[in-house]
Formats: structure tokens, C-alpha cells, sequence
């Protein structure tokens, strides 16, 4: 038995006449009364009563007529919800994210626009560092990431910039230099950084550590961490001072400080989406997608 003896058998059934329901399945008749009459010999009962105007069901054929129309919609349905997870409208992204990632406003906004885009898609989200978020990208198990910039760049992973923003100083209240509107980097030679762990976030501070080297001084990392908040909480407990992304500048205000670093140098920290170039999750394709356009509409939030 198969799919179209089904199909032909209920469109007699809902036409109660052969020559109706060949029109509607765009078949001669001959053709169709014979896959009846082959159905009806595979099942081993009458489906039809044959009358001079046209045919009715036999008990068993309304029986059998409820079950096929039961089969065919269940049918109909599973292959909507197959084509609709195929073009990425039903489905599961798993997003991790490190936590400075988390606090850029681009990252909650453009989540939740998606969200409310594709509402039968649901989002699983991790919060890890960015040496951990990379091997979860490659040993799948996530389909996308945000983070800021990673330990390195492996063949098979694709990264798109999507914000990028400027490093501030986070001092404790009361620090002796916070008066200055912006502090010159060679007043920084005799404290004591808390940076996030070197394996985690190493680019952040790359090129913070090679302007202190210009002006003849090494950074003294007294303590490293697994990420920014933690960074900033030890500053605010009077541990040491750090650098951080300047939308984490809305993080701990009443304990702790942030300033600009004066001079030429410029500390940057960027933004950046992580995919797999063999993505095949039409859902993560989806959020991609749409993460890049709502960054090209909205370019204040970058």
C-alpha cells in the first residue's frame, strides 16, 4: 500500500463518485477504479458499494476512511513541521556568551529581538570565558557565541565583528588617582592589575600591556580571574585595579570607579559573533542572520 492509493481512495470517498474524484486527482477514471479495486484486494474487504450513480462506503470502508484521514493529517502536519525546522522557523540555538559580552547592550537587545521574531525557536543560553567558548564551538556544542575577542582564531570558525568600544580603567572609591579626568598611563607604573586569566581573554588586554611596555614599564598582575565581574569585585574590595569594557562602566558604581586612560594609545574592546563556516543547524542560521542584520539597523548599539 501506498501514499497515493490513500489519496485516491479518500478523494472517492469524499466524491462518492469515480468520475468526480479522477477530476480532482487529474487521472483518468479507468486508472483510478483499478488502484481501488487493487486496494480493496490488498486489504482483503470491500471498500465501496458500487450504485448506479456512483459508489458509498461499506462499514469497513468508514472505518477505514476515518483512520486514513487521521494518517494523511498527521502526515501534512509532520511534513510542515519538518519543512518549517528546514528553513530554520522551529528549532533550538545554543548561544554561549562570556560574561563582558552579556553586559554590551547589543547582546540582551538583539537577543530579545530575535526572540520575539522567532518565537518557536528556543535559546539556550551559556555563560563561559572565551577559551572555553571556543571549544564548545568546535567540539559542537554550541551553534553560536558572542565574545570579545578570542584566544586565537582556528580554521572552521567564522568571526564577525559586530561592536567594538572602548577599554576604561576600574579603580576602588577613594583611589588617589581618580581626580584626574583621565589618567596618563605612566601614573600606573606602581599598581597592582587584576586581570581576567590569560587562557580566558588574553587579546582584552594585549594591547594595554604593550603600551605600558612602550612606556618602559611591565603591568603588575597580582591576581587573575575567570571573568570581568569577578575582576571587578576584587577591585571594589580594594584587591587592585582592572581594565574593562566601558559598558561594564554600569557595573558596581557605588563601590568602584571607571576612568579613561589619557594619551595616545587606544584600548579597544570588540564584539565579536562566532559561527562554524559547516553550519547545519538552519535555526543557528537564522539567528546569525538575524543578530547581523539587526546590527546594520541599528548601528548606534555597535
Amino acid at each position: 500500500m501506498e501514499l497515493r492509493h490513500l489519496r485516491y481512495f479518500l478523494a472517492v470517498a469524499e466524491e462518492g463518485q469515480l468520475t468526480r474524484a479522477a477530476a480532482r486527482l487529474h487521472i483518468q477514471q479507468p486508472p483510478l477504479s483499478l488502484q481501488i479495486q487493487e486496494l480493496e484486494q490488498e486489504l482483503g474487504f470491500a471498500l465501496f458499494v458500487r450504485q448506479p450513480r456512483g459508489v458509498a462506503l461499506t462499514n469497513a470502508g468508514e472505518a477505514f476512511a476515518s483512520s486514513a484521514r487521521a494518517l494523511m493529517h498527521d502526515l501534512e502536519r509532520a511534513v510542515t513541521q519538518a519543512r518549517r525546522i528546514a528553513q530554520g522557523q522551529v528549532g533550538t540555538v545554543r548561544v554561549a556568551l562570556t560574561s563582558s559580552a552579556a553586559f554590551h547592550p547589543l547582546t540582551p537587545t538583539a537577543i530579545r529581538n530575535f526572540r520575539d521574531t522567532y518565537q518557536e525557536i528556543a535559546i539556550e543560553m551559556t555563560e563561559v570565558n572565551a577559551a572555553e567558548i571556543i571549544e564548545m564551538m568546535l567540539h559542537d556544542r554550541a551553534d553560536a557565541a558572542i565574545l570579545r575577542k578570542a584566544v586565537d582564531m582556528p580554521a572552521g570558525l567564522r568571526f564577525e565583528l559586530l561592536a567594538e568600544e572602548g577599554m576604561l580603567l576600574v579603580l576602588p572609591v577613594g583611589h588617589r588617582l581618580i581626580s584626574s579626568r583621565a589618567i596618563p598611563l605612566e601614573r600606573l607604573v606602581n599598581e597592582s592589575f587584576i586581570f581576567v586569566r590569560r587562557p580566558g581573554a588574553p587579546g582584552m588586554y594585549a594591547d594595554f600591556i604593550r603600551a605600558c611596555q612602550s612606556k618602559g614599564f611591565e603591568p603588575r598582575v597580582v591576581d587573575e580571574v575567570p571573568r570581568m565581574v569577578t575582576a571587578i569585585n576584587l577591585v571594589a574590595a580594594g584587591g587592585g585595579v582592572s581594565l574593562v569594557p566601558a559598558s561594564m562602566a554600569r557595573y558596581h558604581q557605588e563601590s568602584v570607579c571607571y576612568c579613561r586612560v589619557s594619551g595616545d594609545q587606544a584600548f579597544h574592546a570588540p564584539l565579536h559573533l562566532v559561527t562554524r563556516d559547516d553550519m547545519q543547524s538552519p535555526a543557528a542560521s537564522r539567528f546569525r542572520e538575524t543578530l547581523l542584520a539587526f546590527v546594520r539597523l541599528h548601528p548606534s548599539l555597535a
